[in-house]
Parts: C-alpha cells; structure tokens; sequence
C-alpha cells in the first residue's frame, strides 16, 4: 500500500463544519492501527427488522402451499412458491427459520383477549410479554438489538438507531387496555425504557451526519438549502491530501453517496412543500408518500452509517399494527390489515402472501448495498445479520405460531447461509434469539424471554 505521505490516520478522524460532523468509511489508511486491535474491534453490524401481521403461509391453507416456509429443510429449498422467493440472489446468505411461535404475544388473561395488535411488536425482540396499561406504568424487556448495543454499540458515535416508516408518535392508551408505546416501538432499553423511533429521513440523516454545531447552526446550513460537504469542503481537501490514490476513490464513492441520500431528502422535502395534497398529509415533511421510496432512503441510511461505523445496530420498524395502508406496487389491491384477515380463502389468502412478498423485497435491495460496501478484505455484507420476523403467526386469528422469521447476512461467519432450519413443534422464537447472541459474543446470557434452550443454526 502506498500513502502519499507517512501518516496513518484514526478509525474515528472526523470532517467537521457548521452543523456537520462526519465520520468516515474505513480506508486502508486506517489498517495499520486497525491491526494492532483485537478481533472484537470489528464486531458484526445488526439490522432487526420487523414486519407486523404475520404471513399468509402461517394459515393453514397457505402452509400447504408453501406461501411462506419451503417445503424441504436443508440447502435444496425451492423458494419460488414462497413471499421469500425474492432472497432467491441471496440463498448463500440466507438461513430461514420456521416454524417457531411467540407464545409471550398471545393472551394471558380474559381482559388481555383481542389486544394482540396492540402488544406484539413490543414482544418482538424482547421476547416477554407486556404489562397492559394505558398509563406509564409500562413494562416488558431488554430487546435484543439492545442488549447487543450495550455490549458491543459503546464504542461508536450513536450505540443504536430505531427506524420506522408508519406514523408512531403516538400518547397514552391505544386499545384493550394497552399504551400506544407497546405498538410504536421494537426497542427497549430496559423493561421500562422503550426508545423512540425516528420516522423522517431528514431526522435521520441529521444524527448522522448533521449533530456537530449548535441548533442554530444545523438550521442556517438546511435554510441555505446547501449540501453538508459544502461545510466540510476544506477539511475533505486536507484529507484527500494525506491519502493513497485508492483511498481517495473509496473517499470519494462516499462522499458521493452521503450526497445523492441528501439530494432525494431534499426532493422529497421540496416535493412536499409544494402545496399539493398528500397522501399521507399527517407526515413530516421529510417523509415520502411512497413507502418504497422511503423504505429504501431508510435502507440507504443504514448502509452508509455502517460504513462509517457511526453506528452498529438498527432495528427498523416497516409496519404498524392496523394499518390500513395500500400497496399498489404489490399487486394486492387491498389495505394491508383488512388483507390479513383472509377468512382462509383461497383467493384472499394468495393476495395477503403477495403483500408478504413485496415487504420482503426491499431486503435484497438491502443486502446488494452491503455486498457492494467493501471494507478492508471483505465487505459489509459478510460481517452483517439481517433479522427479519414478525411476532404474529396467522393474522386471520390473531394467532402467534409458527411466526416468519429469516436470518440474512455473514454475521462475521455466524451463519452459513442457504439453509433452512424448521424447529419442532412449540420451539420459541427466543431460543433463535439465544443462539444468535451466544454466537455474536453474549454468551453469559443464559435465558432469554420465554427460551427453553438454544436452536442449531
């Protein structure tokens, strides 16, 4: 490797301005010092992502036809008759997972029956089951996005980030007797502690790149309408000069990327101040109409916040609980949860499953970025786990068995990739938990939620 000059620079250098403050991808500029850390410096990148309403293949009908779960176990699934059939490019980094159920989301007691919708995301990732209240009084678990951030997050500019695309800034008490928190957030610092989620790409992007400077200084750079770079010009000149010719491109491919996120931020934005009428006229101005538009901003986000490793760990909420928001681009004309209740028919059924497969396309978007994010000898991709999963079986009953879940992603040599495990019959969705988290450095947590021990992977 050759450097212009004979420096090495830190894994945390930053490029500062007004309002901006910027960390930077990994260059091999870095490695030097990067070789003198342990192993556990570059430890695996997490996106939990959740989708409500479970899947049509958790109903008995769409099990029969493979709507979810393939029919054969091991490497040789066919997954064309599947809603995963779009993971297809990706089966070498794709272990599915079915047949486990959340048993912590069903109801425990007379006055908790029918308020599924209203306390399953809230079991997602913690795996325990909710205190119903209306009030403050809120309790559930440590989620797992967060136990891994306390353990291996502390180290980067922001531990953890929580996404969504549905309006969740919703207060006090939802239905059946369940505070609206419960159904506006995955993550759970504590079993009292839910942690916001942030909705706006323009809120988003500002924690990542936009959180130097004062407020004041944040909301002159977006009222002259100019880019972020423009602030840190100087400072990128100043860099590139300490540079190889390589490091200069990957700089530069950065740079780039940090601005074309922008440029659609700001499109959005104009687009929505315009005057014309909204689809979603209660939105941010930052959010797009389009929930494949602004699936993919999120996604986009999380990729380049992995790259300059500001954070390692995303959980990203894509639905809320009743929505009854349309699809056009999935080919199902019906609102996503009057679609979930199916009744079993046929018909019915096969339109939900094409709702299924939609979500679960905006994952391979997902994985092709981190795939094309190399870093060091390798790329994001490889060192990466993608959780994806609802804690909703069949949607039609409001059942929590057999739930979807897939595993996406290297994990830094976790998983093996094109796999299909189908746990036996009453196997807890905890127990994947617990064998992710024995595998990605908690191994001194015994129990999690509901587990009854850990699931080979």
């Amino acid at each position: 490797m050759t450097y212009l000059t004979n420096k090495h620079i830190s894994r945390r250098t930053m490029l500062r301005g007004m309002g901006v403050s910027m960390t930077l991808p990994m260059l091999e500029a870095m490695r030097p010092a990067a070789a003198l850390a342990t192993e556990a410096s570059d430890p695996t990148r997490l996106v939990c992502i959740e989708m409500v309403h479970g899947a049509a293949g958790s109903n008995e009908l769409g099990a029969t036809k493979n709507l979810w779960a393939p029919a054969a176990t091991g490497s040789e699934f066919d997954l064309s008759p599947s809603s995963m059939s779009p993971l297809e490019p990706f089966r070498d980094y794709l272990t599915i997972i079915s047949n486990t159920d959340v048993r912590n989301a069903e109801a425990f007691s007379a006055r908790e029956v029918g308020g599924d919708h209203f306390r399953s995301s809230a079991v997602f990732l913690t795996q325990q089951h909710p205190h119903q209240t209306e009030g403050s009084d809120v309790s559930v678990g440590i989620s797992f996005d967060q136990l891994y951030a306390q353990r291996f997050g502390q180290d980067t500019p922001i531990p953890s980030m929580q996404l969504c695309i549905e309006n969740v800034d919703q207060s006090g008490g939802c239905a059946y007797g369940y505070a609206c928190v419960y159904t506006d957030t995955i993550s759970w610092a504590g079993p009292t502690e839910p942690l916001p989620m942030v909705r706006d790409p323009r809120v988003a992007f500002d924690q990542l790149f936009g959180s130097g400077g004062s407020a004041a200084e944040r909301a002159e750079r977006r009222r002259t309408n100019r880019s972020i770079l423009d602030w840190i010009t100087g400072e990128v000149t100043r860099l590139q000069h300490e540079l190889g010719v390589a490091d200069r491109r990957r700089l530069d491919r950065y740079l780039d990327n940090v601005r074309e996120i922008e440029r659609r931020i700001q499109r959005i934005e104009n687009r929505n101040a315009g005057g014309e009428p909204r689809e979603l006229p209660e939105a941010p101005i930052g959010v797009p109409d389009e929930f494949g538009e602004h699936a993919k901003l999120m996604l986009d986000l999380q990729v380049l916040a992995f790259m300059s490793d500001t954070t390692r760990v995303f959980s990203f909420k894509m639905g809320r609980d009743g929505s009854s928001r349309v699809y056009p681009d999935s080919g199902a004309p019906l609102p996503f949860h009057p679609a979930s209740h199916h009744g079993g028919k046929e018909d019915r059924v096969e339109a939900f499953a094409k709702i299924n497969k939609y979500h679960v396309g905006f994952v391979p978007y997902l994985l092709e970025k981190l795939r094309d994010a190399q870093e060091g000898d390798g790329n994001l991709l490889d060192k990466t786990l993608v959780v994806y999963g609802s804690p909703m079986g069949d949607s039609n009953v409001h059942n929590h068995k057999r739930c979807p879940l897939f595993l996406a992603g290297g994990a830094n040599g976790l998983l093996a990739g094109n796999n299909h495990v189908r746990a036996d019959d009453g196997t807890p969705m905890a127990n994947v938990f617990l064998s992710l988290m024995h595998g990605m450095g908690l191994d001194d947590i015994e129990t999690f939620g509901d587990s009854t021990g850990t699931l080979a992977l």
